[in-house]
Protein backbone atom coordinates (compact mmCIF):
# COMPACT_ATOMS: atom_id res chain seq x y z
CA UNK A 1 0.00 0.00 0.00
CA UNK A 2 1.23 3.72 -0.92
CA UNK A 3 0.21 6.36 1.27
CA UNK A 4 -1.54 9.81 -0.80
CA UNK A 5 -1.31 12.94 0.35
CA UNK A 6 -5.08 15.14 -0.66
CA UNK A 7 -5.68 18.41 -0.20
CA UNK A 8 -7.81 19.55 2.54
CA UNK A 9 -9.97 22.22 2.66
CA UNK A 10 -8.16 24.71 4.29
CA UNK A 11 -5.29 23.98 1.66
CA UNK A 12 -8.07 24.57 -1.30
CA UNK A 13 -9.02 27.69 0.68
CA UNK A 14 -5.49 28.95 0.88
CA UNK A 15 -5.13 28.14 -2.76
CA UNK A 16 -7.92 30.53 -3.79
CA UNK A 17 -7.38 33.14 -1.52
CA UNK A 18 -3.87 33.56 -2.97
CA UNK A 19 -4.78 32.99 -6.44
CA UNK A 20 -7.30 35.76 -5.61
CA UNK A 21 -5.15 38.19 -4.42
CA UNK A 22 -2.82 37.91 -7.76
CA UNK A 23 -6.02 38.47 -9.69
CA UNK A 24 -7.25 41.75 -7.92
CA UNK A 25 -3.37 42.93 -7.50
CA UNK A 26 -3.24 43.03 -11.66
CA UNK A 27 -7.15 44.49 -11.43
CA UNK A 28 -8.13 41.04 -13.11
CA UNK A 29 -11.57 39.61 -12.60
CA UNK A 30 -11.86 35.71 -13.06
CA UNK A 31 -13.24 32.70 -11.97
CA UNK A 32 -10.86 30.20 -9.71
CA UNK A 33 -11.47 26.37 -9.55
CA UNK A 34 -9.71 24.22 -7.63
CA UNK A 35 -9.97 20.36 -7.94
CA UNK A 36 -8.82 16.90 -6.75
CA UNK A 37 -6.71 14.50 -7.71
CA UNK A 38 -9.13 13.25 -10.02
CA UNK A 39 -10.18 15.72 -11.69
CA UNK A 40 -13.39 16.55 -8.92
CA UNK A 41 -14.13 20.06 -7.97
CA UNK A 42 -13.57 21.27 -4.94
CA UNK A 43 -14.08 25.14 -4.98
CA UNK A 44 -15.06 27.40 -7.60
CA UNK A 45 -15.23 31.43 -6.85
CA UNK A 46 -16.27 33.57 -9.58
CA UNK A 47 -14.90 37.31 -8.75
CA UNK A 48 -17.57 40.00 -9.47
CA UNK A 49 -17.29 41.00 -13.01
CA UNK A 50 -15.57 37.74 -14.32
CA UNK A 51 -16.78 36.51 -17.64
CA UNK A 52 -20.06 33.72 -17.34
CA UNK A 53 -18.55 31.39 -19.34
CA UNK A 54 -15.52 31.33 -16.95
CA UNK A 55 -17.52 29.53 -14.36
CA UNK A 56 -17.64 26.79 -16.78
CA UNK A 57 -14.24 26.77 -18.67
CA UNK A 58 -12.35 27.31 -15.37
CA UNK A 59 -13.07 24.00 -13.90
CA UNK A 60 -12.59 22.34 -17.01
CA UNK A 61 -8.95 23.78 -16.67
CA UNK A 62 -8.26 22.17 -13.74
CA UNK A 63 -9.74 18.50 -14.66
CA UNK A 64 -7.69 18.58 -17.98
CA UNK A 65 -4.71 19.24 -15.99
CA UNK A 66 -5.27 16.58 -13.27
CA UNK A 67 -6.58 13.87 -16.09
CA UNK A 68 -3.98 13.98 -18.04
CA UNK A 69 -0.80 15.23 -15.32
CA UNK A 70 0.12 18.05 -17.22
CA UNK A 71 -0.40 21.64 -17.79
CA UNK A 72 -3.89 22.61 -20.03
CA UNK A 73 -1.13 24.92 -22.25
CA UNK A 74 0.59 20.75 -23.03
CA UNK A 75 -2.57 20.22 -24.90
CA UNK A 76 -2.98 23.91 -26.09
CA UNK A 77 0.47 23.34 -27.78
CA UNK A 78 -0.60 19.64 -28.60
CA UNK A 79 -3.28 21.02 -31.05
CA UNK A 80 -1.66 24.15 -32.59
CA UNK A 81 0.99 21.78 -33.26
CA UNK A 82 -1.26 19.80 -35.51
CA UNK A 83 -1.77 16.93 -33.06
CA UNK A 84 -5.06 17.39 -33.98
CA UNK A 85 -6.83 13.98 -32.18
CA UNK A 86 -6.46 15.91 -29.18
CA UNK A 87 -9.33 17.94 -29.83
CA UNK A 88 -11.09 14.83 -29.54
CA UNK A 89 -10.02 14.15 -26.07
CA UNK A 90 -12.50 14.59 -22.90
CA UNK A 91 -10.05 17.76 -22.04
CA UNK A 92 -10.21 20.85 -22.48
CA UNK A 93 -6.38 22.13 -24.33
CA UNK A 94 -6.70 25.81 -23.40
CA UNK A 95 -3.81 27.50 -21.13
CA UNK A 96 -4.96 28.37 -17.52
CA UNK A 97 -4.72 25.46 -15.45
CA UNK A 98 -1.60 24.29 -13.37
CA UNK A 99 -1.39 20.82 -11.61
CA UNK A 100 -0.77 21.49 -7.95
CA UNK A 101 2.17 18.70 -7.12
CA UNK A 102 3.49 17.58 -4.03
CA UNK A 103 6.07 15.59 -3.37
CA UNK A 104 6.28 14.18 -6.72
CA UNK A 105 2.39 13.77 -6.82
CA UNK A 106 -0.20 15.22 -8.69
CA UNK A 107 -2.77 15.72 -5.48
CA UNK A 108 -5.15 17.97 -7.47
CA UNK A 109 -5.01 20.75 -9.85
CA UNK A 110 -5.98 24.95 -10.27
CA UNK A 111 -8.05 26.29 -13.38
CA UNK A 112 -8.73 30.01 -14.07
CA UNK A 113 -10.37 31.34 -16.90
CA UNK A 114 -11.21 35.09 -17.26
CA UNK A 115 -8.54 36.78 -18.50
CA UNK A 116 -5.70 36.14 -21.48
CA UNK A 117 -4.72 32.71 -20.63
CA UNK A 118 -0.96 33.15 -19.74
CA UNK A 119 -2.64 35.69 -17.05
CA UNK A 120 -5.26 33.01 -16.10
CA UNK A 121 -2.15 30.65 -15.51
CA UNK A 122 0.07 33.13 -13.97
CA UNK A 123 -2.96 33.37 -10.82
CA UNK A 124 -3.34 29.55 -10.96
CA UNK A 125 0.25 29.34 -10.06
CA UNK A 126 0.46 31.81 -7.20
CA UNK A 127 -2.55 30.06 -5.67
CA UNK A 128 -0.34 26.73 -6.04
CA UNK A 129 3.02 27.93 -4.22
CA UNK A 130 0.41 29.42 -1.19
CA UNK A 131 0.21 26.33 -0.21
CA UNK A 132 4.37 25.17 -0.87
CA UNK A 133 3.42 22.95 -3.68
CA UNK A 134 4.58 22.89 -7.18
CA UNK A 135 3.44 23.24 -10.49
CA UNK A 136 5.60 20.89 -12.53
CA UNK A 137 6.43 17.84 -12.31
Amino acid sequence: MRTQYALTLADVRQIADAAEAEARSNGWAVTISVCDAGGHLLWLHRMDGAPLMSAQVAPEKARTCAMTRKASKFMEDAVNNGRLAAVRMPVLPIEGGEMIVFQGDVIGAVGVSGVKASEDAQIARAGILAIGAQYTL
